[in-house]
């Protein structure tokens, strides 16, 4: 974004189509639901599949921009992301998810060609994982990193009038491999853990389900607040560990 746009956002507020209202306290919500209604759409359906995992895709980086922004505040850093409007985060998004998939294609062939063809395709669920569970301990470390990967590319966009440099980013995940590496693994962990705990919970619903004599509506509810509410715990987790690895990394060095 040029100077003349910055100042003249800086002296009014976000656009309101951005901030979705009631949804407000809850920033990347909307985009999370968008995410989950876009696969339903794109699934049975050979014509659509490819452009709803798209957009869906894209809904997940937009709820990682809500998310990231909060983050990087509650951390004491400073963030443009708040000035951002939706045009720009989504053009943005749109740029570095080519890039992701790029990475994402690579490692998948890569790991087949190595003899691991039976893991190389849960690479390809690295974005998705960022906020959605997957059945594979070792995708919940990938995704893991590419979140990393990820965070690096929107904080060197933001200090790059919004320009998208992957290998700029890998650079610097190197320059902070120590600390958010740590980061990554620690992450990892917590992603494992987290994807045990939620196949309780969705047990223990499947059992309400079967069982409880109330409505279907308040099933409904309560499933949707399961499947929502452990998509945003993992986004807000991603990024407080993130944030927290890269500042110590600013802060200390490594």
């Amino acid at each position: 974004m040029s100077v003349a746009l910055r100042q003249q956002l800086s002296l009014r507020k976000t656009r309101p189509e951005t901030s979705f209202g009631p949804f407000r306290p809850l920033p990347a919500l909307p985009w999370l639901v968008m995410a989950a209604a876009l696969r339903i759409v794109g699934f049975g359906r050979p014509g659509l599949t490819l452009p709803a995992l798209v957009l869906a895709d894209i809904c997940v980086l937009l709820a990682f921009f809500a998310t990231a922004r909060d983050s990087i505040q509650a951390a004491g850093g400073q963030s443009s992301l708040a000035e951002w409007t939706l045009a720009e985060q989504t053009r943005l998004s749109a740029s570095i998810l080519w890039r992701i998939m790029l990475v994402m294609i690579v490692a998948s062939v890569g790991t087949a060609a190595v003899g691991f063809t039976s893991f190389a395709p849960h690479l390809m669920w690295g974005l998705d994982g960022m906020a959605f569970d997957q059945d594979s301990d070792l995708g919940r470390f990938w995704s893991a990193a590419i979140a990393a990967l990820v965070l690096l590319i929107i904080v060197n966009a933001e200090s790059n009038g919004g320009r998208v440099a992957l290998f700029a980013a890998v650079k610097d995940l190197g320059r902070h491999a120590l600390w958010l590496g740590a980061a990554v693994l620690v992450l990892g962990a917590i992603n494992v853990a987290l994807g045990y705990g939620q196949e309780l919970v969705r047990t223990a619903i499947w059992h309400f389900w079967q069982t409880a004599t109330v409505g279907q509506p308040l099933k409904n509810l309560v499933y949707v607040v399961f499947i929502f509410g452990f998509a945003m715990l993992r986004l807000w987790i991603t990024l407080s560990i993130l944030t927290f690895g890269l500042k110590q990394s600013y802060a200390r060095g490594g």
